[in-house]
């Protein structure tokens, strides 16, 4: 663990916009917080009854994504029936243990295609054992290709056909530099996949949804106050700021408009504010999913966040995007709902 750490200080000492020893903390905190993470994407049971409730059938189905990571096996498999005789060269940026990436080479092998590679791009290499791990027991070895590399300053060294981002802009430090990067190696054809988070840096909330966030949080029982990540007590919701010693968020902000500026939209999913706040890690833990005030409470909510984000007093904080090098017509999940007016400029 002390060699992983010490060598991603020195590849990461010159980096610029950044504190040297500010930078090089981060990075020690970000290996040391995944190096014993072998489910990164484990969620609360509420979030998943807000999901499979209001999130899946209201947004999703109608563009025939049951969810995030399907997702990406759909537009695998939308490249195949484009160009079926095509070898699918595919890059995960910030893959982590590879798991999302080794049940999508495992779908797309029961579905009878076998031409394809998907390359896991990742800092740290306890994860990248773990995917090479993963990928062996479900028998897709051979389709996973772990890599060490940074994706701030990644230089790809050949041209791909499927670019996927699953929850890993929002770490990102050098927005600018990657998305260059991706622009250069995104075949003419290709697809730029990306499930991320697009709201306030540090995963904080803008005023206007903070204090929807503290209307709602005076209902709460004590109880459910209670912070299960940071492990304290908050009588009143705290505005905490996640990127304050880490790469969580970091540029979260900055992600929609670089991303409107580089790329053209194919398909622009945005969803959720407010909500995410109750149903997510450090509070959703506390919520019974199946207790019927706990159920009214998020129903409630949702409600509540939906009527803002599309009359555009608040902004969404998560999408699913699919991008192009090429003009494409955009397909919308709301006619008003659009890149530009998704982006949430600072005061």
């Amino acid at each position: 663990m002390f060699k992983l750490i010490k060598n991603a200080l020195a590849r990461f000492a010159s980096a610029p916009d950044e504190d040297s020893l500010d930078y090089q903390d981060r990075v020690a905190n970000e290996l040391s917080n995944f190096d014993q993470c072998t489910n990164v994407h484990e969620l609360p049971e509420i979030f998943h009854y807000w999901s499979n409730k209001h999130l899946a059938p209201m947004k999703f189905h109608q563009f025939g994504i049951t969810d995030p990571e399907q997702f990406f096996f759909l537009y695998a498999s939308k490249f195949h029936e484009r160009f079926p005789d095509k070898s699918i060269v595919m890059v995960s940026l910030g893959s982590g243990n590879c798991d999302m990436e080794a049940r999508l080479a495992r779908r797309l092998v029961d579905d009878g295609i076998t031409d394809f590679s998907i390359e896991c791009l990742d800092i740290n290499e306890t994860m990248l054992e773990r995917g090479r791990e993963h990928a062996q027991s479900l028998d897709v070895g051979a389709y996973i290709l772990p890599a060490y590399g940074d994706f701030n300053s990644w230089k790809p060294g050949k041209t791909y056909d499927i670019i996927m981002a699953n929850q890993c802009l929002h770490h990102v430090v050098e927005l600018e530099n990657l998305f260059t990067a991706v622009k250069a190696a995104l075949s003419p054809e290709g697809y730029f996949l990306t499930s991320d988070m697009i709201g306030r840096n540090g995963h904080q909330r803008w005023p206007e949804a903070l204090s929807i966030v503290r209307e709602f949080w005076k209902e709460l029982p004590d109880d459910y106050k209670f912070n299960q990540l940071l492990k304290r007590q908050e009588d009143e919701y705290i505005n905490h700021d996640c990127a304050e010693k880490s790469f969580e968020g970091i540029r979260a902000q900055d992600i929609l408009p670089l991303l409107n500026k580089v790329f053209h939209f194919e398909l622009f999913i945005p969803f959720a504010n407010v909500v995410t706040v109750f149903i997510d890690r450090p509070f959703g833990h506390n919520f019974d999913a199946k207790g019927e005030w706990d159920r009214d409470f998020i129903d409630r909510l949702h409600a509540r966040d939906d009527a803002a984000i599309l009359k555009g007093e608040i902004k969404p904080t998560q999408m699913l995007a699919v991008l192009r090098n090429q003009s494409v017509e955009t397909t919308l999940l709301h006619p008003e709902l659009t890149p530009e007016f998704c982006i949430r400029k600072p005061d």
